[in-house]
């Protein structure tokens, strides 16, 4: 019979995390639902199932959603299959059914209209025990190629969302018979940013209006490796553009002293800060170039947004997931991508041409925007709400 949404709330089960490229992609669609659902005078019922240890365990609470955690088992991966019988996997591999029983209990008494997965380990028991309930299953995949969890929950789903047309060919058949593109969720407040607002929130009266400005970005505990590639070519970088720079708060120390011996003119273009807070939709909408990391919620905000980017993808992500985001949208001609051992002088190569060369940047910004869904939150409220409805 399914969810009717003219009869009370949506008892929405939400399962995923362990880090924020499973986290906040949740986390929006069930702020999009509720706006939604609002707006036709209904509410929504959440409960998000995650581990004790993981980001969402933070964040749900913080964001006034009901909290359950459960056992659950990581498995690390190796391309030796020898090293895959490890005893720490073996371990972990001893607490799934734990999860399985715990995820399956949850359900039973919540009772939720339909299940949203967005991967992680947590997500493999909670979205097996919705199937085993009978209730429906919307799996999420955020990046390029299908993470380990969606890969086995793919299967089982009711509906399978994914963020770009090249996962189709990856889906079990039955799978890709009931699956939908809707992108990777950004938050709203990265598509509202003003290029004015940063010059003055951020004092940045030295930076040269008439040249490009780069944003520096290894995440939020900054990057180490994209630190030193760009301390390397510093003084080269900010003979040809302005340079903001975010580099993790245990970082700033350590930059701080080359930053401080840039001559004045350079130095006058040039801002170091451990840390972006609210102000980061504005910085984004100032940089013509973006320097980052290559993870699914990057890739989502820098498309939607149509920004060039030179990617140095995290070399430890998972099933080298960073790499592969990075060359897809290299492969279309919509950023750059740095992969392997990455030089100083691969960095400078990379930047050279697009600052050189406004049309150059132009035309790769135009591409990045063409792979962006700016109303992918949309989009999955979309597919969780028909798959709730038994349509």
């Amino acid at each position: 019979m399914g969810f009717n949404e003219q009869a009370g709330p949506l008892r929405l089960v939400v399962t995923g995390g362990g880090t924020g490229g499973h986290t906040y992609p949740a986390l929006t669609a069930v702020q999009a639902l509720q706006e939604r659902l609002a707006g036709r005078g209904r509410t929504v019922e959440v409960l998000w199932i995650g581990t004790a240890a993981g980001l969402e365990a933070r964040v749900a609470p913080a964001e006034g959603i009901r909290f359950a955690p459960v056992a659950t088992g990581k498995v690390r991966r190796s391309s030796n299959p020898l090293k895959m019988i490890s005893p720490a996997n073996v371990r972990d591999m001893g607490r799934v059914p734990l999860g399985a029983a715990q995820a399956r209990s949850l359900i039973t008494e919540f009772a939720p209209d339909v299940v949203l997965a967005t991967g992680g380990y947590v997500a493999v028991p909670v979205g097996l025990a919705a199937r085993s309930c009978g209730v429906p299953l919307v799996v999420h995949e955020q990046t390029v190629r299908l993470g380990l969890a969606n890969k086995v929950l793919a299967r089982a789903a009711t509906r399978v969302a994914v963020s770009s047309e090249s996962t189709l060919p990856l889906l079990p058949d039955s799978a890709r018979r009931t699956a939908v593109v809707t992108g990777n969720p950004v938050r709203p407040a990265v598509l509202t940013g003003h290029a004015g607002k940063a010059v003055t929130a951020l004092g940045l009266d030295g930076f040269d209006r008439a040249l490009p400005t780069v944003y520096v970005t290894g995440g939020a505990q900054g990057s180490v490796q994209i630190n030193t590639l760009v301390s390397a070519v510093l003084p080269w970088l900010l003979e040809h553009a302005n340079v903001i720079h975010q580099c993790g708060p245990a970082n700033e120390t350590a930059l701080r002293g080359p930053a401080e011996a840039l001559p004045p003119h350079l130095a006058a273009r040039y801002l170091l800060t451990g840390y972006m807070g609210a102000e980061l939709p504005d910085v984004l909408a100032l940089a013509d170039v973006m320097v980052s990391r290559s993870g699914a919620g990057t890739l989502a905000e820098l498309t939607a947004l149509g920004k060039a980017a030179v990617f140095v993808p995290l070399p430890t992500s998972a099933g080298n997931e960073q790499a592969h985001n990075a060359v897809h949208l290299q492969d279309a001609g919509a950023a750059v991508a740095l992969i392997g051992d990455v030089t100083a002088d691969a960095l400078r190569e990379a930047l050279a041409p697009l600052l050189a060369d406004p049309a150059r940047r132009g035309a790769m910004a135009a591409r990045s925007r063409e792979h962006g869904r700016p109303d992918a939150a949309e989009r999955l409220v979309d597919v969780v709400l028909e798959a709730a409805a038994g349509r």
